[in-house]
């Protein structure tokens, strides 16, 4: 058995201390041939620090395209030749997904924009929307509207969104090769605010990049640091017409390692399935995740990308025998 994985048995498992930068790091160095040990460890840890539910959650766009940012993996920018739009959904229609998410048996409905950060309208619409959701869905609302100001922060505690996403996306000494258009530190920022709101904080990214493996366990630390309590790990999936339409899809057992070193790095935190997973992982990868640290999944498409059926995904959770979440009021 590898030191490393020795450590982490001790410290991880053991304690729930998460693995420091060097730690990851050597995870996501290991040999295949001891990655099944690697995946092992990680689902113990999972199973000891969070219990053996697996949170299910269903996602919607309200402003698709049209964003302008330049995020060199997203197909929604305004700034490149991608065939994504912009497009504004109505209230009953988002009602109507919320209710199509809550029949999968998932907890939460995430609302998303893409934007720099909202505007009048968007956070007019929003306030429109939770409140129709919550008239009619038994369902937890969360958001991911881009950077907000401290105003709209407490405007959204005060619709009732538990939950705010704003993925940091990749570590800070590779960003800048990603996104010029804002900073890391302007997505701490947010991230900082929706924390002391008393909102939970979802943070996570996309791994294929074009970062260095040094840089994802920088990423790993980073995110640690943060200690959210939800972690969505996406894979890029090459969108048409983007700066990183090109780049290479991670491959599996690379994306089963970062499986394995982001839960050892972070004990405690819900780890989630999001984008990307089908084209890296397959099905029998995904079951591998799931059985390596994975404790949270995405069902149905995601924004601009098809993803797995919700009842391939849930038929998996039960032959697993893994628990989906149930909805708890005091979140």
């Amino acid at each position: 058995m590898p030191e490393i994985l020795d450590q982490a048995r001790a410290q991880v498992l053991g304690e729930g201390v998460g693995l420091d930068e060097a730690g990851v790091l050597a995870v996501l160095r290991l040999p295949d041939e001891h990655l099944p040990a690697a995946l092992q460890l990680a689902h113990d840890v999972r199973m000891r620090w969070c219990g053996p539910e697996v949170e299910v959650e269903g996602i919607v766009s309200l402003k698709t395209g049209g964003c302008p940012e330049d995020c060199h993996f997203c197909s929604q920018s305004g700034l490149f030749a991608s065939p994504v739009r912009s497009v504004w959904l109505d209230i009953p229609s988002l009602v109507e997904a919320a209710k199509q998410t809550a029949k999968t048996g998932a907890t939460e409905f995430c609302i998303v924009a893409a934007v720099r950060g909202p505007d009048a309208r968007l956070m007019k619409q929003m306030r429109e929307g939770v409140a129709a959701i919550k008239a009619e869905v038994d369902i937890q609302v969360a958001a991911s509207l881009g950077m907000l100001s401290q105003e709209q922060v407490d405007e959204l505690v005060d619709m009732g969104v538990h939950r705010y996403n704003h993925n940091l996306e990749t570590c800070r000494s590779y960003f800048p090769n990603v996104v010029t258009t804002h900073s890391f530190e302007e997505r701490w920022e947010t991230l900082r605010m929706v924390r002391e709101s008393g909102m939970e904080v979802c943070c996570g990214g996309i791994l294929g990049l074009g970062e260095s493996v040094e840089q994802r366990a920088e990423f790993a630390v980073q995110l640690a640091e943060l200690n959210p309590h939800e972690v969505p790990l996406n894979f890029l999936n090459p969108r048409p017409g983007t700066p990183l339409g090109d780049q290479p899809v991670v491959e599996g057992k690379d994306a089963l390692r970062a499986i394995a070193a982001f839960r050892l790095a972070m004990p405690r935190t819900i780890l989630r399935f999001a984008g990307g997973r089908e084209i890296t992982l397959g099905d029998l990868g995904t079951r591998d995740g799931l059985l390596g640290g994975i404790n949270a999944v995405i069902v149905g498409n995601y924004l601009t990308t098809l993803g797995r059926p919700a009842d391939a995904d849930l038929a998996l959770l039960d032959e697993l025998k893994m628990p989906v979440k149930a909805l708890s009021a005091t979140l």
